[in-house]
């Protein structure tokens, strides 16, 4: 045997990320470009070290204060509101989904989405031992009900995942598709719509949070790494009917929120709409981004994220370098042919023009 003796599956696979490239304008990972306040930080930097007198203790393991902040804070998405036993937090959304998983999914199971989505659905699915099954999204992105239910009777998958805006399309689901999936799903497994850039979305579209009280198989996920700008925290949470929390109780590592995690994203809620005060403006950014590459003659997918999926180009990687070359990082991720550029400043977008205009006219 091969050592060191990891799993067989797991053998020669490379490990998930985007590169991580020291050049002047980074629009690969979806972050918001515009950092915290010198209040904000100060606020930050005295609750840690309000929290560093007590680490000779364990952190409170069921994150009484957070969720509740969290669950006020999500209240204003849905006029039904939401309490703290209906939240979970975790080290990102990330560590949410894959604990999900843990407690949803398992040999004899199956985890199920539509491509092109989040790459990294079908890996918790693998480090789960969960089957993945593939559904596909139609040539706009969009998902054909009719089709998603047929597969979803077909399989009985006890975990749906669909992300909405979805990545890295920038696809919104459309109000009628979560009732209707979730029904599907059924009670025997759980549809979780995943909002990780839920606040980028464009006016009149509601989020999945309202549907709550109708669908008790529903969850809702979110996260604080992309409106919220803080991708360094690693803050990720969920809504759901309150047994669903339970069961994640089961499996999550013991005191996985540490006391520092807990105290800056607290602070990090306080500044709240400090922290999100960039979002109309880069919702106009992207409005303007995607209109701009449309006038190139681009194909670009409709967002109701912080980020553009474009193209088509015969070698995108050929693409990707030249803007590289030109100190502009975007990402290879997606169907063949295209590539997805975050939104930033406006200088960075300027940026961004530019160099694309050079490399491919």
């Amino acid at each position: 045997m091969t050592f060191p003796p990891i799993r067989e599956e797991l053998r020669g696979l490379e490990p998930y990320g985007a590169p991580q490239l020291d050049v002047p304008v980074q629009l690969n990972t979806n972050e918001n470009p515009y950092g915290p306040s010198p209040a904000c930080v100060a606020d930050i930097a005295t609750a840690v070290a309000h929290a560093a007198s007590g680490l000779h203790r364990y952190p409170d393991r069921e994150h009484v204060e957070l969720r509740t902040a969290l669950a006020a804070y999500l209240s204003a998405d849905t006029p039904h509101g939401v309490t703290p036993e209906q939240v979970w937090a975790a080290n990102g959304s990330n560590e949410v989904m894959l604990q999900l998983l843990q407690a949803f999914g398992g040999p004899g199971r199956a985890a199920l989405s539509f491509a092109p989505t989040y790459s990294m659905y079908p890996e918790y699915a693998r480090d789960t031992h969960t089957r993945w099954v593939q559904g596909h999204r139609a040539d706009d992105f969009s998902i054909d009900l009719d089709a998603a239910v047929a597969l979803i009777e077909a399989e009985r998958p006890s975990v749906v995942l669909l992300p909405s805006p979805n990545n890295p399309t920038g696809t919104a689901l459309p109000p009628e598709a979560v009732g209707r999936l979730a029904t599907a799903v059924g009670e025997q497994g759980i549809l979780v719509v995943d909002e990780a850039y839920g606040e980028f979305r464009r006016a009149g579209v509601p989020s999945a949070l309202e549907l709550l009280p109708e669908h008790r198989n529903l969850v809702v996920t979110r996260t604080m790494s992309k409106a919220f700008a803080a991708a360094g925290l690693r803050l990720g949470y969920l809504a759901a009917d309150p047994a669903i929390c339970d069961a994640i109780r089961v499996v999550r590592l013991p005191y996985h929120l540490s006391a520092v995690t807990q105290a800056t994203a607290l602070a990090a809620l306080r500044h709240a709409p400090e922290l999100l005060g960039k979002v109309d403006e880069l919702r106009a950014e992207r409005d303007a981004t995607v209109a701009w590459l449309r006038e190139r003659g681009l194909q670009v997918a409709d967002s109701d994220a912080n980020f553009a999926l474009f193209g088509t180009f015969p070698d995108r990687h050929a693409v990707w370098q030249g803007l590289l070359d030109r100190g502009v990082l975007i990402r290879e991720v997606g169907p063949d042919g295209w590539l997805r550029v975050s939104i930033g400043t406006a200088d960075e977008m300027q940026a961004f023009r530019k160099a694309l205009t050079e490399v491919v006219g």
